[in-house]
């Protein structure tokens, strides 16, 4: 199989069934191949729903006695969830967006929106490289589900800036919820090949207004606070 990109070697990996399993082995690879998020230097054993990544391209290998159902449910899975951050994606975020309006609406409850981005997160490609960028989009992703509740929804809105929907949560209440995970970010040590990694992010809360006819003008609002955010020194919360 071959994979167009520069940070693939012409012979990077392969997949080799050894005792009765199937093994991820690295060819010697100039950018390393990943099982899980984990550069590997020996042959690592396969279980089903473990995530390979070779370059920018990740595959995830399926097995069991109803591996038609999981290819079918891991369809689905990829076009609504990003494949590097494991958020789900801007389509699934608008697709939730619009049922919560809905319900807030319906039931007059508050509907809170964070957006948020990365501080100077250029600065990390050029100083580190794309795949240490890679790695701190991933962690962050990390520190933030670990944080929020089951009924908020966090997708990756493009490049380095996220979105978080908050149901029937108050402005403080998002405030809040955004400054947890500000702090968190800012006090994670994130490090990759041995490189230690300063991170901190930018936050814009805004919460569903009469005015707002759809999801677009929540988000706008949401951002407008993220680049006030930016523009008085990062690191911050506003809204």
């Amino acid at each position: 199989m071959v994979l167009d990109s520069d940070s693939v070697s012409r012979r990077h990996c392969h997949i080799e069934r050894s005792g009765g399993g199937w093994y991820a082995v690295d060819d010697g690879s100039t950018n390393g191949t990943y099982v899980n998020d984990d550069q590997i230097s020996a042959p690592v054993r396969l279980r089903s729903g473990d995530r390979i990544k070779v370059g920018p391209t990740i595959f995830k290998y399926l097995s069991g006695t109803d591996v038609e159902s999981l290819y079918h449910e891991e369809i689905y899975r990829i076009t609504i969830i990003d494949g590097l951050t494991q958020a789900h994606n801007k389509r699934h975020l608008f697709e939730a967006l619009e049922k919560e309006i809905t319900r807030a609406r319906r039931y007059g409850r508050d509907l809170a929106c964070i957006m948020f981005d990365i501080d100077h997160f250029k600065k990390i490609n050029d100083t580190h490289g794309h795949l240490a960028g890679d790695y701190v989009l991933k962690e962050i992703a990390r520190v933030v589900r670990s944080r929020l509740r089951g009924e908020e929804t966090f997708a990756r809105y493009g490049g380095e800036e996220f979105c978080i929907i908050a149901p029937e949560t108050p402005l403080e209440g998002a405030r809040v919820l955004a400054e947890d995970i500000r702090r968190r970010i800012q006090d994670s040590s994130f490090v990759f090949q041995g490189e230690r990694i300063g991170c901190t992010i930018s936050c814009g809360v805004a919460m569903l207004g009469e005015n707002d006819k759809d999801g677009v003008s929540l988000i706008k609002g949401a951002d407008e606070q993220l680049y006030v955010a930016k523009r008085t020194g990062r690191n911050r919360v506003v809204g």
